[in-house]
């Protein structure tokens, strides 16, 4: 899919491309190997869809929402659910017994925060934020994901301005092992 236009279409644009690779991994059969290759890429998008999201989307949010700061932090709360089951994905083989529990798990938590922010929060910030404003954060909402981590970091500071400052650095160590790895490639 394409990726353009205001935040709210470049993060829709995202919601879907994981949808349907979630679809993928619950098309295969328990145990298949390429669950897990799925898993990566799921993951892969997904790290960078959150960074970039708590970069640019949230403090919009915060700053032009009303009640924007309680619902960012829920978002963020969101992310960090997800963000530890990813994590602990990463040691799990499609074979593994944990495997399906933690999938499952993670597919609940996303849709459930996908459907949280379309219903709720795009609508509140399309209808307080300028849409050159929207524009301007799509752009940058691009560029972050370009250059943000591939891999979950739980413990990695989820708000501006230290998240700002750190996800490129640990972004290009994740995409120099992702290389290294062969991690994320299609099947």
């Amino acid at each position: 899919m394409g990726h353009e236009g205001n935040v709210i279409d470049e993060l829709v644009t995202d919601h879907r491309e994981v949808e349907d690779i979630f679809g993928r991994i619950a098309a295969l059969p328990s145990g298949d190997k390429d669950r897990k290759v799925y898993t990566d890429q799921a993951t892969m998008e997904l790290v960078r869809h959150s960074v970039a999201e708590e970069a640019y989307l949230y403090p919009a949010v915060r700053e032009h929402v009303p009640n924007g700061d309680a619902m960012a932090d829920k978002e963020i709360e969101d992310h960090s659910r997800a963000e530890q089951i990813m994590k602990d994905l990463e040691d799990c083989d499609a074979d593994d017994p944990e495997f399906d529990r933690l999938i499952g798990m993670l597919m609940n938590e996303i849709r459930s925060h996908v459907a949280d922010e379309e219903e709720n929060l795009f609508p509140k910030l399309r209808a307080a934020c300028p849409a050159d404003a929207l524009d301007d954060l799509g752009d940058k909402v691009r560029m972050a994901k370009k250059v943000a981590p591939t891999r979950p970091h739980p413990s990695a500071p989820d708000k501006p301005p230290a998240n700002k400052l750190l996800a490129p650095g640990a972004g290009l160590v994740d995409r120099l092992r992702d290389a290294l790895t062969g991690r994320g490639k299609p099947v």
